[in-house]
Protein backbone atom coordinates (compact mmCIF):
# COMPACT_ATOMS: atom_id res chain seq x y z
CA UNK A 1 0.00 0.00 0.00
CA UNK A 2 1.28 3.56 -0.78
CA UNK A 3 2.08 5.92 1.46
CA UNK A 4 -1.50 7.79 0.78
CA UNK A 5 -3.25 4.89 1.56
CA UNK A 6 -1.31 4.63 4.74
CA UNK A 7 -1.90 7.97 5.69
CA UNK A 8 -5.51 7.68 4.40
CA UNK A 9 -6.53 4.34 6.00
CA UNK A 10 -4.44 5.43 9.01
CA UNK A 11 -5.64 8.55 10.83
CA UNK A 12 -8.08 10.25 8.58
CA UNK A 13 -10.25 7.41 8.33
CA UNK A 14 -10.44 7.48 12.42
CA UNK A 15 -10.80 10.96 11.94
CA UNK A 16 -13.75 10.63 9.37
CA UNK A 17 -15.13 8.04 11.80
CA UNK A 18 -15.14 10.39 14.56
CA UNK A 19 -17.05 12.98 12.54
CA UNK A 20 -19.79 10.70 12.01
CA UNK A 21 -20.08 9.03 15.26
CA UNK A 22 -21.10 12.45 16.22
CA UNK A 23 -23.38 13.24 13.79
CA UNK A 24 -26.81 13.09 14.78
CA UNK A 25 -28.30 10.24 12.68
CA UNK A 26 -29.58 6.54 12.89
CA UNK A 27 -26.62 3.69 13.39
CA UNK A 28 -27.54 2.07 9.69
CA UNK A 29 -27.09 5.47 8.23
CA UNK A 30 -23.70 6.10 10.36
CA UNK A 31 -22.12 2.67 8.81
CA UNK A 32 -23.34 3.49 5.24
CA UNK A 33 -21.50 6.73 5.39
CA UNK A 34 -18.54 4.87 6.76
CA UNK A 35 -18.60 2.28 4.10
CA UNK A 36 -18.77 5.37 1.42
CA UNK A 37 -15.60 6.90 2.92
CA UNK A 38 -13.97 3.81 3.02
CA UNK A 39 -14.91 3.01 -0.46
CA UNK A 40 -13.71 6.84 -1.56
CA UNK A 41 -10.17 6.07 0.11
CA UNK A 42 -9.87 2.69 -1.57
CA UNK A 43 -10.68 4.39 -4.87
CA UNK A 44 -8.21 7.05 -4.25
CA UNK A 45 -5.60 4.83 -3.58
CA UNK A 46 -6.35 2.43 -7.07
CA UNK A 47 -6.04 6.07 -9.30
CA UNK A 48 -3.00 7.23 -7.28
CA UNK A 49 -1.26 3.06 -7.96
CA UNK A 50 -2.74 3.31 -11.80
CA UNK A 51 -0.79 6.70 -12.14
CA UNK A 52 2.74 5.33 -11.33
CA UNK A 53 1.97 2.41 -13.41
CA UNK A 54 1.07 4.64 -16.40
CA UNK A 55 4.09 7.05 -15.66
CA UNK A 56 6.20 4.06 -15.35
CA UNK A 57 4.71 3.39 -18.94
CA UNK A 58 5.61 6.59 -20.16
CA UNK A 59 9.05 6.28 -19.18
CA UNK A 60 9.62 2.81 -20.66
CA UNK A 61 7.93 4.27 -23.77
CA UNK A 62 10.44 7.53 -24.02
CA UNK A 63 13.61 6.11 -24.73
CA UNK A 64 16.59 4.47 -22.84
CA UNK A 65 17.19 7.17 -20.15
CA UNK A 66 13.87 7.89 -18.84
CA UNK A 67 13.26 3.89 -18.90
CA UNK A 68 16.48 3.27 -16.76
CA UNK A 69 16.74 6.85 -14.94
CA UNK A 70 15.41 4.31 -11.54
CA UNK A 71 17.66 1.31 -11.55
CA UNK A 72 20.66 3.75 -12.40
CA UNK A 73 19.59 6.13 -9.33
CA UNK A 74 19.48 3.04 -7.65
CA UNK A 75 22.74 1.37 -8.59
CA UNK A 76 24.39 4.72 -8.30
CA UNK A 77 22.85 5.31 -4.51
CA UNK A 78 23.88 1.34 -3.49
CA UNK A 79 27.25 1.86 -4.74
CA UNK A 80 28.02 5.08 -2.84
CA UNK A 81 26.58 3.67 0.07
CA UNK A 82 28.54 0.27 -0.15
CA UNK A 83 31.68 2.74 -0.70
CA UNK A 84 31.08 4.93 2.46
CA UNK A 85 30.17 1.80 5.04
CA UNK A 86 33.30 0.11 3.91
CA UNK A 87 35.99 2.76 3.90
CA UNK A 88 34.77 4.71 7.09
CA UNK A 89 37.79 4.63 9.42
CA UNK A 90 39.22 1.45 7.50
CA UNK A 91 42.35 3.00 6.57
CA UNK A 92 44.49 -0.28 7.74
CA UNK A 93 42.68 -3.43 8.44
CA UNK A 94 38.84 -3.67 7.56
CA UNK A 95 36.25 -3.72 10.32
CA UNK A 96 32.52 -3.02 9.69
CA UNK A 97 31.24 -0.08 11.05
CA UNK A 98 28.38 -1.61 13.88
CA UNK A 99 26.02 1.41 12.75
CA UNK A 100 25.92 0.12 8.72
CA UNK A 101 24.88 -3.39 9.69
CA UNK A 102 20.59 -2.37 10.50
CA UNK A 103 21.19 -0.50 7.30
CA UNK A 104 22.56 -3.49 5.42
CA UNK A 105 20.01 -6.09 6.78
CA UNK A 106 17.41 -3.95 5.83
CA UNK A 107 18.20 -3.97 2.88
CA UNK A 108 19.17 -7.49 2.39
CA UNK A 109 15.65 -8.36 3.33
CA UNK A 110 13.52 -5.74 1.14
CA UNK A 111 15.47 -6.96 -1.87
CA UNK A 112 15.19 -10.45 -1.34
CA UNK A 113 11.81 -10.68 -0.51
CA UNK A 114 10.50 -8.39 -2.87
CA UNK A 115 12.33 -9.88 -6.09
CA UNK A 116 11.65 -13.78 -4.72
CA UNK A 117 8.04 -12.66 -3.65
CA UNK A 118 7.78 -10.89 -6.80
CA UNK A 119 8.73 -13.04 -8.53
CA UNK A 120 6.39 -15.79 -7.22
CA UNK A 121 3.38 -13.65 -7.62
CA UNK A 122 4.30 -12.51 -11.12
CA UNK A 123 4.37 -16.15 -12.26
CA UNK A 124 1.47 -16.86 -10.12
CA UNK A 125 -0.62 -14.16 -12.18
CA UNK A 126 0.43 -15.47 -15.36
CA UNK A 127 -1.50 -18.76 -14.61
Amino acid sequence: MSIIGKILNGNVLNDVNNIVDTLHTSPVEKKEIKLKFKQLLADAESKAQEQVTRRWEADSKAGWLPSNIRPLTLAFLTMIFVIISFFDGNVGSFKMNPIYVPVYQTLMMVVYSAYFAGRSIEKFKKK
